[in-house]
């Protein structure tokens, strides 16, 4: 998600450097245009914005925290951490950065790599309104800028957005299932209800993946997985029960136990489908 993001800041004429635990990533964007850094203190020294985009929230808080980003940004400097983490850890994030006088702006976004190579995608953000104001001409080449609330807000809505995502992959599978074990086509059906009040993201994107079976990761299931246990988390302490959640995260966590925490989420028709004993998932 981060380079295509990356290449579309470039392309509005914003001056880039960049930093990634893996250099080869980082290396990849010169050709672009962006500046590489040897490590991610350097990367934002003398930024006025820094986006982090990182797999969780103990990855956010080591480069941050222990990396020593946080001390090499001016006071005045934005932090939008576009990564999907718990909301209270993005609520600690940001109370920590406002005694070095970094404002922190939490705003995961939606829309996958498709998304952020088109500029189209869904950008929660959580903060303060006027920081959030001085952000949205940068974060326009990215997508659709919204703010949803205080800090931590973005994260909230990204969690429910998963919840939508995870129940509505389920859904689209079992009745992939259900269509072929009636007799039905599935590239057919697929097609049938396109338009009518099934259609979705969901069922363009990874009903094609289903249909073609093309499962190699866009999304990782494993990551889906842990945005589940984060909604779960949230529940328990808001007293909500979930039941649709609750069942589509135990198939999300009994698949990446089964060894397949690096296949797209939309595999989880696999499982289904080794569950109704149509071959094992692979």
């Amino acid at each position: 998600m981060g380079a295509p993001m990356v290449r579309r800041l470039l392309g509005a004429g914003h001056a880039v450097t960049v930093w990634n635990r893996a250099g080869d990533k980082a290396r990849a964007l010169q050709e672009g245009g962006a500046q590489v850094a040897d490590d991610p203190a350097q990367a934002v020294t003398g930024a006025g914005i820094v986006f982090t985009m990182l797999s969780d929230g103990p990855a956010v808080a080591q480069v941050l925290f222990d990396r020593g980003v946080a001390a090499a940004m001016e006071r005045g400097t934005v932090l939008i951490d576009t990564s999907s983490i718990a909301p209270d850890l993005a609520r600690d994030h940001a109370q920590r950065l406002a005694q070095l006088g970094v404002d922190h702006v939490d705003c995961p976004v939606s829309g996958g790599v498709v998304g952020a190579q088109e500029g189209s995608l869904a950008l929660m953000a959580g903060g303060e309104a006027a920081v959030i104001a001085r952000i949205a001409d940068v974060m326009a080449p990215l997508g659709r800028l919204t703010h949803v609330g205080p800090s931590g807000a973005g994260q909230v809505c990204k969690l429910a957005n998963q919840q939508i995502v995870a129940v509505t992959i389920g859904a689209v599978a079992e009745a992939m299932m259900l269509v072929e074990a009636g007799g039905a086509d599935r590239a057919r059906f697929r097609d049938a209800i396109r338009g009518g009040f099934a259609e979705s993201r969901i069922l363009e994107l990874h009903g094609g993946r289903m249909v073609r079976r093309d499962f190699a990761p866009g999304g990782l299931s494993r990551l889906q997985l842990k945005d589940l246990e984060s909604v779960a988390d949230l529940a328990t302490a808001t007293g909500l029960t979930l039941p649709l959640t609750q069942a589509v995260r135990a198939a999300f966590a009994d698949f990446v136990a089964a060894g397949h925490g690096e296949v797209d989420h939309s595999g989880l028709l696999l499982h289904l489908e080794a569950m109704n004993g149509k071959g094992a998932a692979s």
